[in-house]
């Protein structure tokens, strides 16, 4: 008797519990109820109140279209009819100041509970996106600042200056001297052809005078074409001394990459004997995502870090973008400048390169705001009064936390930035995008 009185009294309290709770929930400011549960008329479809019934659905199941009244096939509730727009400015009607758009796309949101699940709004507006591309680059050298150091004649090495990899040399620098037979020979000839110029150039007759002219003028050419310097030749000619031992003087300034000179060495026409590399400006590779590739430009600005100088930012820009997409990476090889004239930039380094998109201003709205079902791209219109409008809209680009809008919203347009989600369950709203898409079932 005793176990089944405190039975009794249990589920008593459970009762009144129950109904205290749910008093609590409804009471609001100034006595006014409010309904903190999900109610099944907070977000429905907008119907009309009056008019021909176009169709049955249920209010848990906005999905469910029947033609004629019955039970909801999915929870056996009650279907309620959904009427025909009679053309009056009743409640949920769309009237003459609210924005023509389609009934199907509509639904309501009591304020009240948009309130309570932390729905907030914004004007859609314009807004300048700055978008920058960052990726990861290779230091290397300018190919067109690599010299090449050969002689166009064959001879011997004697003496070497420059002797170790990766020395400095300024241009006009002395390399090596070599001996020649073939050079000493043109030295001779030049040497002759000017002491005929000196005797013969103001003979009488014209054709002597001409011919000695011609013979200097020749020789001298020979000795261009081998690469020896105006200076060395206006030596040659005022001291009359043959040099046995030629010096060699270095093409360009950098640093020797390569040496193959050594003393009592035999070269020829086609030996390398040093290559210079000029490192005062430098090539930096960057590879770049099929979905930005749009975004690049020639002449585009760029910074770059490095991890082995933190805290300073180096400038440059976009040279060179190549015409084919690497397959095994599907990505894109750039190719930038940047100026070193401290040499600080080592070939080889590794840095983050950030490419500069230039701004635009478009129309944009929050990440927030989007809702990507992965085939479309939705947002939601708030007509005011818990009415909304469930909208695709087609996007551009990204920038920061704003996408760009390049369909379906105009300035102006008040749209949800926060709370989507909620908005979105699973039982309401697609139940809307089924009114938006579909046709009433048989």
């Amino acid at each position: 008797m005793t176990r089944k009185r405190t039975v009794l009294i249990t589920a008593l309290a459970a009762v009144c519990i129950t109904a205290a709770f749910g008093l609590g929930w409804r009471l609001g400011r100034g006595g006014h109820s409010v309904d903190a549960s999900l109610h099944e008329h907070d977000l429905q479809p907008v119907k009309a109140e009056g008019g021909e019934i176009e169709y049955w659905t249920c209010t848990m199941h906005p999905s469910v279209k029947m033609k004629s009244p019955g039970k909801c096939p999915l929870c056996a509730m009650d279907l309620v009819p959904v009427r025909k727009e009679s053309g009056g400015a009743g409640e949920g009607r769309t009237t003459e100041s609210a924005p023509a758009v389609p009934e199907k796309s509509l639904f309501t949101v009591d304020p009240r509970r948009q309130q309570m699940i932390g729905v907030r709004t914004d004007a859609v507006a314009t807004r300048r996106l700055d978008r920058t591309i960052s990726t990861i680059g290779r230091v290397s050298l300018d190919e067109r600042r690599i010299t090449h150091v050969h002689t166009k004649f064959s001879g011997w090495i004697n003496k070497v200056f420059v002797d170790y990899t990766w020395q400095h040399v300024r241009e006009g620098e002395p390399l090596f001297t070599i001996y020649s037979p073939e050079l000493v020979s043109t030295q001779e000839e030049y040497l002759l052809a000017v002491k005929a110029q000196s005797t013969l150039g103001d003979h009488a007759i014209r054709e002597v005078s001409g011919g000695a002219h011609s013979l200097l003028k020749a020789a001298r050419r020979r000795l261009l074409l081998w690469d020896i310097s105006e200076d060395q030749i206006e030596k040659l000619a005022r001291t009359g001394e043959v040099r046995k031992d030629l010096v060699v003087h270095s093409p360009a300034e950098g640093h020797v990459t390569r040496r193959n000179a050594f003393e009592n060495m035999r070269v020829e026409p086609g030996t390398e004997i040093y290559t210079i590399a000029d490192h005062s400006l430098v090539w930096v590779h960057a590879e770049i995502y099929e979905n930005d590739i749009r975004l690049v430009r020639l002449g585009q600005s760029a910074s770059m870090t490095l991890e082995s100088f933190p805290g300073r930012r180096f400038f440059g820009k976009v040279t060179y973008i190549e015409p084919h997409v690497m397959e095994q990476t599907r990505t894109l090889r750039v190719r930038l400048e940047f100026p070193n004239a401290d040499l600080t930039l080592k070939p080889g380094m590794y840095s983050d390169v950030n490419l500069n998109v230039p701004s635009r201003t478009v129309i944009a709205v929050p990440e927030s705001a989007v809702l990507r079902t992965g085939e479309r791209d939705i947002v939601f219109v708030d007509h005011g009064e818990g009415r909304m409008e469930l909208r695709q809209v087609q996007l551009g680009g990204r920038a920061g936390d704003y996408y760009a809008v390049l369909q379906g919203l105009k300035v102006g347009e008040k749209i949800v930035v926060a709370g989507n989600f909620l908005i979105d369950a699973e039982s309401k709203v697609q139940g809307a995008i089924a009114n938006w898409e579909g046709d009433p079932q048989p």
